[in-house]
């Protein structure tokens, strides 16, 4: 087994241009690290360096040896790092971004709680629908709700919880129009959706035997803001579809009630994105699991 610390000395070497300002760099004599990285090319039976009074480089096969000492030093920082900040108290700033409607409903309270539980971590968050760019935006923690399949950013992706969605309306609405039986009734009623990137806008119901239908509509009313659908429900303006967080406390009074209830809506997902786990900071890793704790309080066992 070949002494680690010989890699490292080799990459520091190189990376300084020489034995002497790595010396200084590594707090290691000139001499040794010459002596070391002799001993390292004698038992590698291959010179990795080709040194002279005018010329120093690296041989072909030491660009090679190189590269995978620079894979192994950055490993073992990273190591080093985990370790640090699993043990440092969670502190600094935070930028978090989230969904107007989950901000409102959920996650402004969530972030009081967790500010409250970590007094030295500032945040700074943005409620916005808007897609946001993580990594060229600064952002540490976006939050988001989007149906399957999710897309693959190259980000690093926290589950949180379902957002399950239900198709409601005001039962005067109901009772002056049409209750619905079947999927092809709605097509007679008012509909209300978010604003869409494409002019499509569509209702996708299953029900327990897995029957799927689309039912295509134009809406009456369409809005960037879940709260507006909800109220224009609310006042018999039309149908909606919304997350139940959404629509909770209006079913539960009867102002608004289900719409077809034996046939179900695609079940959103309530989740995280970051930019990687690699030298994730204690407040961001501290943020994360603070939320999933609580969204699984939330939504129950």
């Amino acid at each position: 087994m070949h002494d680690l610390n010989d890699l490292l000395y080799f990459a520091r070497v190189v990376e300084h241009g020489g034995f002497a300002p790595a010396g200084r760099a590594l707090g290691v004599p000139k001499s040794t690290l010459s002596r070391r990285i002799a001993l390292l090319e004698e038992r590698l039976g291959s010179r990795l360096l080709q040194r002279s009074s005018r010329h120093f480089g690296m041989t072909e096969i030491g660009e090679t040896f190189y590269r995978h000492c620079l894979a192994m030093v950055a490993e073992a920082e990273a190591a080093l790092e985990a370790v640090e900040n699993n043990h440092a108290e969670p502190r600094g700033t935070l930028q978090v971004t989230c969904p107007i409607s989950l901000m409102l409903s959920q996650v402004a309270s969530m972030v009081s709680r967790f500010m409250a539980a970590y007094p030295l971590v500032t945040v700074h968050l943005s409620a916005t629908n808007r897609r946001v760019d993580v990594i060229e935006e600064g952002v540490d923690v976006a939050l988001r709700v989007r149906f399957p399949p999710l897309e693959n950013e190259g980000l690093v992706m926290k589950r949180l919880a379902e957002s399950r969605q239900l198709l409601v309306a005001s039962p005067v609405l109901l009772n002056r129009i049409l209750h619905p039986q079947s999927p092809p009734d709605l097509s007679r009623l008012p509909g209300l959706d978010l604003t869409r990137s494409t002019p499509k806008h569509v209702w996708t119901l299953q029900n327990a035997g897995g029957d799927v239908v689309d039912i295509d509509f134009e809406p009456r009313y369409a809005a960037d803001d879940m709260f507006a659908l909800r109220q224009a429900a609310v006042d018999g303006i039309g149908v909606a579809q919304l997350p139940d967080y959404i629509v909770a406390e209006q079913v539960g009074s009867g102002s608004l009630v289900v719409v077809l209830p034996k046939w179900m809506l695609p079940v959103g997902v309530i989740h995280a994105v970051f930019a990687s786990r690699r030298g994730l900071s204690p407040a961001v890793r501290s943020f994360v699991d603070f939320l999933a704790s609580e969204f699984r309080n939330w939504i129950g066992p």
